[in-house]
């Protein structure tokens, strides 16, 4: 027990200790320096992670480090849960982030700030462990807004360019708004059962009936937070925004760790979940939503990375797709493939920018594969795998997910096997464009150094073998995923997929011929490649629409942004200039001329002061007769 006490400890605050030390003495030491020092400190918790992993006998287990707030009946603990589900979350942030601190010393190494960037990407990946191991909605919520700050030094990292700092400022105050509901969700929780943390809260609301409004109202402000984190509809303008970053904090954030804390959450409290069947039907309908609305953008995408980002926004509807249906197992599995692809795909992508010197521009690339082969391979291999070519990773979870949806709507099934048909389409595009064809641009291309090939060649790896975490069963596996992580969401043990094996059969059979006859009609198209692109502008009114992101960044600003800007002007115009510069002013000029007034009562008169004194006297007694 002690050693478990003292390996989750060191988890979390190895890379705190790194963020500390490279912070304060980032002006001596130099990129590669702090770089190493970065990537070791979690690679170190990778490494306790794993091996509180290898010990984990399946029950679970509180580390208690402190009382923390014991204010009336509210007590609530620091502490961390150790289960099947933190573990999991834990070698996902800590695995998936040591590749790409690696691989970051490479891509920053001439950034003059790189160690204010490793820094940053410790204290991001501390604050990410803290979210996933707490043991209470406190200090999840601790961790929670600590990957939010993190995203805003993050994404706006590069800050003499002011269209990156606004977007790491948009992405603070989206997920801001979605905050509002898990504070709200816990004072809820608190009110009802007098407690936060997990166990208890599970253990008294699993006990109350199924639809119970109080429930239901939990679960729905439990869901707006992981909207807003998770990148949903209607919170999910921010996520293709932060691709302002450095690439490195696009794989980062896109991949494994802060977009995937809202499924985490509703995984976590998937009992409270499974007894609101109303907000798992929005769930659903939510995710799907978002999975069509971040295929379709992603159709008309010319710049690497927000091709990329709208792939994880459709990817993010599909993991909560399969929450709304109750498939908590299958989302958590494709959270893990997930991190697989999509860290190799932004890091391909940061490669190819790094080989073309900074272009992003899929227009002015094509021809690559010969130039970059490294590169070319691994890139292929994960967006194999997104499609859900068998056997790579992508095609076991996304097919979980489909059965899943199948077996609950199949209209909702419908429209992601639609999403999947244009993920196939732009995913390839892509790719026929970067890396077929001839080359279309002016810098002269050139492979990454191993430090940065070496992270996509084993994310390479995990991309093509990753299925066989949750091979199902008519492959003859055991689902040993969904069998690890039943351990520790209860959601995940009353899980049951009813449908006949010819018919899980017909449905693989269905989708992925969709996805091959999708993927050659995009080489008929892309190919073969000569000549760029025409300009959005030259677009049909529909493509136009969807290539400006339906217009949805121009309908909050009419909503909300133009609103309030006229609503500040005008009370700073009519409250500041009316209101509180004369108040602040007049305060100022009444205290002089009170203070003038008393000087004068000072004469230096002792007769005076006597006067003034015996009259203070007989006043005082007159009060104190009439007061009674």
């Amino acid at each position: 027990m002690v050693k478990t006490d003292l390996l989750a400890l060191l988890v979390p605050a190895l890379p705190l200790l790194g963020a500390i030390i490279i912070g304060f003495g980032r002006r001596r030491l130099k990129g590669n320096t702090a770089g190493m020092l970065g990537t070791a400190m979690v690679a170190l918790g990778f490494v306790a992670s794993l091996l509180l992993f290898l010990g984990h006998d399946g029950e679970t287990h509180i580390v208690h480090l402190f009382s923390w707030i014991h204010v009336g009946a509210m007590d609530i603990p620091f502490a961390f849960q150790i289960d099947a589900l933190s573990l999991w979350m834990m070698l996902i942030v800590t695995g998936i982030g040591t590749l790409i601190h690696l691989y970051s010393i490479g891509y920053m190494h001439d950034d003059p700030r790189v160690a204010t960037f490793f820094a940053q990407l410790n204290l991001f990946s501390f604050s990410m462990l803290l979210l996933v191991m707490g043991a209470n909605f406190l200090v999840t919520f601790i961790g929670w807004e600590g990957v939010g700050l993190c995203s805003y030094l993050l994404i706006g990292f590069w800050y003499t360019t002011p269209e990156f700092n606004y977007a790491g400022r948009k992405a603070f105050v989206m997920n801001r708004i979605g905050d509002i509901g898990m504070v709200l969700a816990m004072a809820l929780m608190f009110y009802q059962f007098g407690t936060l943390t997990y166990v208890d809260v599970m253990k008294q609301g699993g006990m109350m009936a199924t639809g119970n409004p109080l429930i239901v109202t939990a679960t729905l402000l439990l869901f707006l937070g992981a909207t807003g984190k998770s990148a949903q509809l209607p919170l999910l303008t921010w996520l293709p925004d932060a691709m302002a970053g450095p690439t490195p904090v696009s794989a980062l954030i896109h991949a494994a760790t802060m977009v995937t804390a809202g499924i985490f959450l509703v995984v976590r409290s998937s009992v409270l979940f499974q007894l609101a069947p109303y907000t798992q039907d929005i769930i659903l309908w939510v995710g799907v939503a978002t999975a069509l609305f971040g295929a379709t953008v992603g159709l008309f995408q010319n710049d690497i990375k927000k091709v990329l980002a709208y792939s994880t926004v459709s990817q993010l509807g599909y993991m909560f797709a399969a929450l709304g249906v109750g498939a908590y197992s299958a989302g958590m599995f494709h959270v893990t493939t997930h991190a697989f692809f999509k860290a190799l795909l932004f890091l391909g992508a940061g490669s190819v920018i790094h080989a073309l010197g900074g272009e992003q521009d899929i227009r002015k690339m094509g021809g690559l594969k010969g130039v970059t082969k490294t590169t070319y391979m691994t890139f292929l291999i994960a967006t194999l795998a997104i499609a859900g070519i068998p056997p790579l990773s992508g095609f076991f979870s996304k097919d979980g997910i489909l059965a899943s949806t199948f077996a609950e709507s199949p209209l909702a099934y419908g429209v992601l096997v639609f999403a999947a048909m244009l993920t196939a389409f732009y995913m390839f595009r892509l790719l026929f464009l970067t890396f077929f064809g001839t080359y279309r641009g002016k810098a002269h291309p050139h492979e990454s150094p191993k430090v940065m090939t070496v992270p996509l060649m084993v994310l390479a790896v995990l991309s093509a073998i990753g299925g066989a975490l949750n091979i199902p069963h008519i492959f003859g596996g055991h689902d040993w995923l969904k069998e690890f992580l039943g351990t520790a969401a209860d959601g995940i043990g009353m899980e049951h997929l009813e449908l006949s094996a010819n018919t899980e059969w017909m449905l693989m059979a269905l989708s992925t011929t969709l996805v091959v006859l999708t993927i050659w009609y995009t080489w008929t198209l892309f190919g073969k490649k000569t000549t760029l692109d025409g300009d959005t502008a030259d677009m049909p009114f529909l493509k136009r629409l969807i290539a400006k992101r339906w217009m949805l960044d121009e309908l909050y600003a009419s909503l909300f942004e133009k609103p309030y800007g006229w609503i500040s002007k005008h009370f700073f115009s009519i409250g500041e200039t009316k209101v509180a510069v004369p108040l602040t002013v007049g305060t100022g000029k009444a205290a002089l001329g009170l203070g003038e007034w008393l000087r004068k009562v000072q004469t230096g008169n002792t007769s005076f002061y006597l006067f003034g004194m015996m009259a203070g006297v007989v006043i005082l007694l007159i009060i104190t007769y009439f007061g009674g």
